[in-house]
């Protein structure tokens, strides 16, 4: 409980950032993050993208390459050639990727509903909000299929407290841990959020989105939770990671996804910040100045078809 009362801390500073603030804004806000965020504990809830993650087999798979040169360029590369550190001083990528619906995902409304916004049309404000991690992972463990239910929300409740109006709810069932087995695409059955607990969170706690660690909502045939979400203007989070390391309460989460025209999906990145004396997660001092040097250099492995160490 006192790691939650100071994640609480951290927010009403937050809040309150406009009456304390009001002269000098862009101080207040610096103050809010040398207090609180600098010493915080960042734990990434992303998959990493490559050719051979667990995608659903009507889309296919993502195909890495290496950026050639389209036209000659020299002295970097004639036509055709891939840039190379050797000869150009640098090297790039090329991806294809069959579909926005693969890895750590943010579903847009207009994934199902045309007449709700795409991923670029989501508001700023989804940048940074309230996190709360729902545990079902040991009633998972005994039913592989099962689906999150209103109780379960109550449950949590009575334990952590009313859940906030206007944050991220994601549920835990620990499905993620066996990513990233290709056979996780064509399960059947997997754990799950239902339609009344989706209902119960949007409508009575008025939370902005909910996220879960499999590809899909739900396992019901007609995905009826993902298809309410959707068509009453709701995003979600879908393929999480790493939900064993966040507390259940006194966490933010922070969320950045590419903005692209009119997409009807997103790949996401996910970074939960809980408080300092969380056990998981890097300080921002753990990670200043330049980056590290590896001993490893990254190169081309045209066996796993990507750039590796």
């Amino acid at each position: 409980m006192r790691r939650r009362a100071r994640g609480l801390a951290v927010l009403s500073a937050l809040a309150c950032l406009g009456a304390a603030g009001r002269s000098r804004a862009a101080d207040g806000l610096w103050a809010v993050y040398d207090q609180a965020l600098k010493g915080a504990k960042y734990i990434d809830l992303t998959h990493t993208i490559t050719p051979d993650i667990p995608v659903w087999a009507g889309f296919g798979q993502p195909v890495f390459g290496r950026a050639k040169a389209a036209t000659d360029t020299p002295p970097f590369a004639r036509r055709g050639e891939p840039f190379t550190y050797d000869r150009a001083g640098f090297e790039a990528s090329t991806y294809t990727l069959p579909t926005d619906q693969l890895g750590t995902q943010l579903d847009p409304p207009a994934h199902w509903a045309p007449n709700y916004p795409a991923i670029d049309e989501l508001p700023a404000t989804y940048t940074l909000r309230p996190l709360v991690v729902i545990p079902m992972q040991d009633k998972v463990a005994h039913d592989p299929g099962y689906q999150l239910q209103p109780a379960d929300v109550v449950a949590f409740e009575a334990r952590f407290g009313r859940i906030p109006e206007g944050s991220v709810v994601f549920v835990r069932s620990d499905w993620s841990k066996r990513w990233p087995d290709p056979a996780l695409a064509r399960q059947e059955h997997f754990p799950g959020v239902s339609l009344a607990a989706l209902q119960f969170l949007h409508l009575q706690r008025h939370i902005l989105f909910h996220g879960h660690e499999p590809l899909d909502t739900d396992d019901t045939p007609t995905l009826e939770g993902e298809h309410w979400l959707m068509h009453h203007g709701y995003a979600q989070a879908e393929g999480l990671a790493h939900l064993d390391e966040v507390e259940p309460t006194g966490c933010l989460v922070a969320i950045g996804y590419p903005k692209f025209k009119g997409g009807t999906g997103g790949y996401a990145r996910y970074v939960a910040i809980c408080p300092a004396d969380w056990r998981y997660g890097t300080t921002a001092a753990q990670t200043a100045g330049p980056l590290p040097r590896s001993d490893h250099p990254l190169h081309w492995d045209a066996r796993a078809s990507m750039r590796v160490r």
